[in-house]
């Protein structure tokens, strides 16, 4: 394993929304006034990055992803200078991928167009949702007359542009949901997530649970509705929520289905490093906003630091590479880890008597069982 061979990215959190939605489980936190928080908290940023450059060991980063809350809240002129130290401060890739997270609620042209010059070159939009009711149960600030407002925004000053959209809703029907996925595919986008609602602990909706989930049956249906619909539209399936048109997949998020390396600032974020001795790092930085910010301009913004041992390794790495539908070539595991084949292999021996894996096994991949069950190959390397 060589840490210089091992592609780089950042992550940056913006922690602050206009309203926290009840199934949201993301560090993020309504603001309570008026009070625009960007410069300071681009100060804090970039007294936090400083951190990180040893970490880089002269790779270039290949993306930078900044995501929330709601990071099109940032004031422009904030994060252009947040850009430009990172641009000083580290090698670039020259065709780096740059993406901002956008609520449709907090667009207009003006700053998408200000975002689009300082370097953003790829936006992703949390629409969730194109019915007005579904989006009032999931406590949205947008409606669906804004989806299509911030949609067509998009299309004029972004190239490539992802869509968030969610189902399996609370009372959402499987003729809902086709409407939701024609709605999607009309809106030109590059690339669609496509998440299922999970009720995550510690969210108002895990303790107040919505009626009229879809049973696990109708959910089954839903799922291979929306793989079938978006692929028969030219998306490809290529991450358990990730549909991208040829070309277009997102670079940050592959990095970390391929086990790669990623810096990270803002409240709560969390990075991955590799030394040059092979050893790979896990920090957090400090969750709430205002301890974050006291901590970062004081260049000690990381709040836990920890050692990812040999034997964490497997799972870690399985974890995320299974989550790619045509998985990964079996030598990344020696360069991405401090494993060998042997050491997995009565994992993958389990995982192929029960129809997981295939046999023999040319890469990394599941089986169509092993997809439908995921998180059961995933858990046989725990």
């Amino acid at each position: 394993m060589r840490s210089a061979d091992i592609p780089l990215s950042l992550y940056v959190h913006w922690p602050w929304c206009v309203r926290k939605c009840p199934y949201c489980d993301f560090n993020s936190h309504a603001l309570t006034s008026s009070y625009d928080p960007s410069r300071q908290y681009i100060d804090a940023l970039i007294h936090d990055l400083k951190h990180s450059i040893a970490y880089a060991q002269n790779r270039e980063l290949i993306s930078i992803f900044i995501g929330g809350g709601t990071p099109s809240l940032i004031a422009p002129q904030e994060l252009e200078r947040f850009l430009e130290t990172v641009f000083s401060h580290f090698k670039v890739a020259s065709d780096v991928e740059i993406t901002l997270e956008a609520n449709p609620g907090t667009v207009d042209t003006a700053h998408f167009k200000a975002y689009r010059s300082i370097g953003i070159n790829r936006l992703s939009m949390g629409i969730q949702s194109f019915n007005d009711e579904l989006l009032k149960r999931l406590g949205r600030i947008h409606n669906s007359e804004e989806a299509h407002k911030a949609i067509k925004i998009a299309q004029e000053s972004f190239e490539n542009f992802n869509l968030d959209v969610m189902f399996a809703l609370p009372g959402q029907t499987l003729e809902e949901l086709k409407f939701e996925l024609n709605e999607a595919i009309a809106a030109q986008s590059t690339h669609l997530s496509f998440y299922q609602l999970t009720l995550e602990p510690n969210t108002v909706f895990a303790k107040h649970i919505p009626d009229n989930i879809p049973d696990p049956d109708v959910i089954y249906q839903m799922q291979d509705l929306v793989a079938s619909t978006l692929e028969t539209a030219g998306f490809e399936h290529y991450e358990v929520s990730g549909y991208a048109k040829p070309g277009k997949r997102c670079r940050h998020n592959l990095n970390y289905w391929q086990f790669g390396d990623y810096l990270a600032c803002g409240a709560g974020a969390h990075s991955k490093v590799t030394l040059e001795d092979g050893t790979i790092i896990r920090e957090a930085r400090f969750m709430q906003p205002e301890s974050y910010i006291k901590h970062a301009m004081k260049d000690s913004a990381v709040a836990h630091k920890r050692v990812v041992a040999k034997e964490e390794q497997s799972f870690e790495f399985m974890l995320n590479v299974l989550r790619l539908r045509e998985g990964a070539p079996l030598d990344l595991l020696g360069e991405r880890t401090a494993l060998s084949l042997d050491d997995i292999q009565p994992g993958i021996a389990k995982a192929q008597s029960l129809g997981l894996m295939p046999q023999p096994l040319n890469r990394f991949v599941t089986t169509d069982k092993g997809w439908d069950f995921l998180s059961d190959v995933q858990e046989i390397f725990l």
